[in-house]
Formats: structure tokens, C-alpha cells, sequence
């Protein structure tokens, strides 16, 4: 009995061969049958019979299962399968376009870049130091204003009215302090001096009553025991004068140092309440602490003004203040006075340029970062508070330092480290590790892992694998990287 694959093998052509050794045709390079071969192989398959070994030709047989009737084309596919095509020559690897630029040496300004925030030179929040209504005011929110400008007028009808009771009892103290001063004692010291002028005249009798008896004596008219007690007369006389005069003296001196103390006393405590209203009468009216703007304004004509509530916010913004958060490694090199540039998030076209006036003798615990005040002139107001941008400052000089254009190196995050895409002579790309320095205006200067001269690519890179081909698109011209001049 001849098999379906011997059939086919001696269908094709009349060449006896196994099917494994059919000849290879195509121009395409395939394994394949001739068409007639093919053709010629199909029509003999096994369909409902089988084949008959004399004749070759088929007769009814039972009808066999799926299984059965299945194998014979699965057999056929088989041949057709293995007579696939010849596999092509390898196709060539892709070609990347990239743009690229040259690594440059030159000497630069070491600068550092961090964020920062605008802020005023001088700010004020200004409250009432008294409780009291408002009757006016003075400017308003985005207004200019002078130093001692008045701001606020607060009711002070009831301040002018104690004023003038308290001034009426200063001129009160005054005067009985005057009084005192020129003489006007109490009873005592009246009585003191009737005394006196009573003793003095008892002396003075007593004295002639002496003289007269002294005179009869010496006359011996009379006898000595009438002298002597004329005599005694003369001398208790002129103790009770000189007692009476003490006495006056010790009242005078006592009663008018201890009423001009107190009429004193009363008269500063009269005056230092007067003082307390004038006060008072002048914190009715808020003044502006200095020049500036109003950025704030939280009250209105007829609101009640408390020392509690805030009623303006005034800012001095003829010199602003950058203030920048520089990472503590970076920190070091800067110095007082060092030039700064302030590139505002709302003006990316301008840069600031200032100087460092504040350093920061404190790093932040949490963010390790060093703050930095950079003052910049700001006379035309084009600087506004709380705006953000980017603060560049200027720490020192590079002398020959390779850079290469920003977008060139990928960095690690957080770190200055990185790699750059080198194209070699064969133009094939090649990682190389580098170590970069701060940006300088659209370039990062390379410290190490990089010469001058080398060619890197600056689009294209991302993702690339090392050993890729390259072809070059367009190359970036170091001219294109130079930082935009600065403006004031």
C-alpha cells in the first residue's frame, strides 16, 4: 500500500526523494513546492477513501472518525509550514538623530541659584492705642504715603472735656503752691510770733527798770536789795525773749518745708494726668511710622477701632528685600556685599540686581537650608511684596572650566551628579559620569568626567542606550547659551 507522503514524493516531478530534501526555490529565498508539485500533492490526499494498492485508485470505505479524517490535512500543513521562508538578511540597526553641542572651556562666575521671596525693607501693622470710633480717613489701600502722614482720626470728644478738668485743677494746685511759697503759715505760727513780741517788750521794760535802779543805787538813794532783784526781773525777761524766737524759728521751719511738699506733690499729680489725656488726645490721630504703601487695609469710616484689630498695613518698598533659602553645603563661599540677581516669577524677562546684606548666623532645622537677604533697589516700585522668584548670586570666578548647555547633563535628584551622552569618532553614543557645579545662565559647568572639545548630545538622550548610532540634526552653537544681559 503506497502512503499519502509517497504518493506525494513521487507526484513531484517523478523524482524519488523524501519530502525533508525538497528543493529550495524563490527569489525571495523560501522553501517552497513548485506550484504544479503543490497542486498535484493536494489532489492525491485521502478524502472518504482509501487508495487502492493495484489501481491507484480509491473505493468507499466506512467513514472513519473526526480524529482520523483531521489528520491527513493536519499532515499537509505540516509540509506547507516547513516550507516556510528563508529567513532575510538582518536588518540594519536604527540610526537616532540627536542634536548636540560642544563642550566649551572658559572662564566663568561661580554662581548659586535658590528661591526666594520679595519682602519690604521696613513693614508696620498699625493698630489703635485707644478704643474709640472712626470719624475719617486719611488714605486707603495701594495709596503712597509720607512719614507722620495721618492715616486715621478717632472720635475724642470726651478726651478734650477731662482735659480741661484736669487743667483746671493744675492751676488750682499751682496757686496754693504759690501760696505757701510766699508766706502764708497756719495759727500756730501766729501765736508764736505774738509771743515773741510780748517777750520783747517785758525785756524791754525790764531792761529801763534795771538802768533807772542802777542809777539811784550808785546815787545811794536806794538800797542794793532792790538792785538785785531788778536784776532778776532783767534776766528772766531776756530768757523768755530768746525762748519765744526759737520757738517761732523751730514752727516756721517745720509747718512751711512740710505744706510746700505736699501743695508741690498735688501739683505734679494734677500735671501728670493732664499728660495722660494729651496723650490720649493724640492717639486719636494714627500716623504713618515712615514712608511707604498701604498693602493693607482692614477698617473703614465709622468702624470701631480697637487696640486688638489691626486697621493698616504699611510697607517700605523702595528697597526690597530678596529673601533666599541656600542649601547649607552651598552656603559657605557666600559673603556680605557679593553681588545678587532676582529673577521674579512674574517678570522672567528682568533680573534685580542687588547686594547681600544678611546672612543667616542659624540653619533651619528641618529643611537645612541658611536664609539670605539680598537688598535690592526698588525705587520705581517694580517689585512687589511676597512675589517669588529666583535668586542668583554671584560667589566667585571659575578660570578655565569646561560647560556644557544645561539640557546636556542628567542629574541624579538632589545631587550634582550625573552623566552626559558622549558621541565618539564612530558616532555612536557613549555614557560618561560627571560632577557639575551651579548652573550658570542656561550652562552647567562640568568638574570632572568631561574636556574640552567633546561632543554631547543636548536632545535625543533621554533613555538612549550606550552603543546606539547617532546622526546629527543640528548642533547648538555655544553662542546660544550665553546668559541674556542682566537689567536693572
Amino acid at each position: 500500500m503506497i502512503s499519502p507522503h509517497q504518493k506525494l514524493t513521487s507526484a513531484a516531478g517523478g523524482k524519488t526523494r523524501p519530502a525533508q530534501y525538497l528543493e529550495c526555490c524563490g527569489t525571495a529565498g523560501a522553501l517552497r513546492l513548485r506550484r504544479r508539485d503543490r497542486e498535484e500533492a493536494v489532489a492525491l490526499l485521502p478524502r472518504n477513501g482509501v487508495f487502492n494498492t493495484a489501481m491507484g485508485t480509491r473505493k468507499p470505505a466506512p467513514r472513519p472518525d473526526l480524529g482520523h479524517r483531521l489528520l491527513p490535512v493536519f499532515t499537509a500543513a505540516l509540509l506547507l509550514a516547513a516550507c516556510g521562508t528563508k529567513p532575510e538578511e538582518e536588518h540594519e540597526k536604527a540610526v537616532v538623530s540627536v542634536r548636540t553641542a560642544t563642550a566649551t572651556e572658559s572662564n566663568e562666575q561661580r554662581t548659586l541659584q535658590a528661591p526666594a521671596t520679595v519682602f519690604p525693607r521696613e513693614q508696620a501693622s498699625l493698630a489703635s492705642r485707644i478704643t474709640a470710633p472712626i470719624l475719617s480717613l486719611g488714605a486707603r489701600k495701594g495709596d503712597r504715603v509720607n512719614r507722620d502722614q495721618i492715616l486715621v482720626r478717632l472720635d475724642n470728644r470726651d478726651l478734650l472735656a477731662q482735659r480741661k478738668e484736669l487743667a483746671a485743677l493744675v492751676t488750682d494746685a499751682d496757686a496754693t503752691l504759690e501760696k505757701m511759697r510766699t508766706g502764708t503759715v497756719p495759727s500756730d505760727i501766729e501765736r508764736a510770733k505774738g509771743q515773741v513780741l510780748i517777750s520783747q517788750a517785758a525785756l524791754s521794760q525790764a531792761e529801763k527798770f534795771y538802768e533807772r535802779r542802777k542809777q539811784l543805787f550808785e546815787q545811794g538813794a536806794l538800797p542794793n536789795r532792790d538792785l538785785l532783784v531788778s536784776q532778776t526781773d532783767l534776766t528772766t525777761a531776756r530768757a523768755n525773749f530768746e525762748v519765744a524766737q526759737r520757738t517761732l524759728t523751730l514752727l516756721e521751719q517745720r509747718s512751711s518745708t512740710r505744706d510746700i511738699q505736699i501743695a508741690e506733690s498735688r501739683l505734679e499729680q494734677a500735671r501728670g494726668r493732664l499728660s495722660v489725656i494729651d496723650t490720649q488726645i493724640a492717639f486719636s490721630e494714627v500716623h504713618s511710622p515712615f514712608a511707604g504703601t498701604i498693602t493693607d487695609q482692614f477698617v473703614y469710616a465709622g468702624d470701631m477701632a480697637q487696640p486688638s484689630t489691626p486697621m493698616f498695613t504699611v510697607a517700605d518698598l523702595d528697597v526690597a528685600v530678596a529673601r533666599a533659602q541656600v542649601p547649607e553645603p552651598e552656603a559657605v563661599g557666600i559673603q556680605r556685599g557679593q553681588r545678587c540677581a532676582l529673577t521674579p516669577s512674574d517678570r522672567t524677562d528682568s533680573h534685580f540686581v542687588g547686594q547681600i546684606s544678611v546672612i543667616n548666623q542659624a540653619v533651619d532645622p528641618v529643611r537645612r537650608t541658611v536664609e539670605v537677604w539680598c537688598e535690592i533697589p526698588n525705587g520705581k516700585g517694580d517689585l512687589r511684596a511676597q512675589v517669588f522668584g529666583s535668586l542668583e548670586i554671584t560667589t566667585g570666578q571659575l578660570t578655565k572650566v569646561v560647560t556644557v548647555p544645561t539640557p546636556a547633563v542628567q542629574l541624579e535628584e538632589g545631587t550634582r551628579n550625573g552623566f552626559v551622552m558622549v558621541i565618539g569618532a564612530d558616532r555612536k553614543a557613549q555614557k560618561r559620569p560627571v560632577e557639575t557645579g551651579a548652573p550658570l545662565a542656561g550652562r552647567l559647568p562640568v568638574l570632572k568626567g568631561l574636556s574640552a572639545g567633546e561632543v554631547v548630545i543636548v536632545e535625543g538622550a533621554y533613555g538612549m542606550a550606550e552603543g546606539t548610532t547617532v546622526t546629527l540634526s543640528q548642533a547648538v552653537k555655544p553662542e546660544a547659551t550665553k546668559p541674556e544681559a542682566v537689567q536693572k
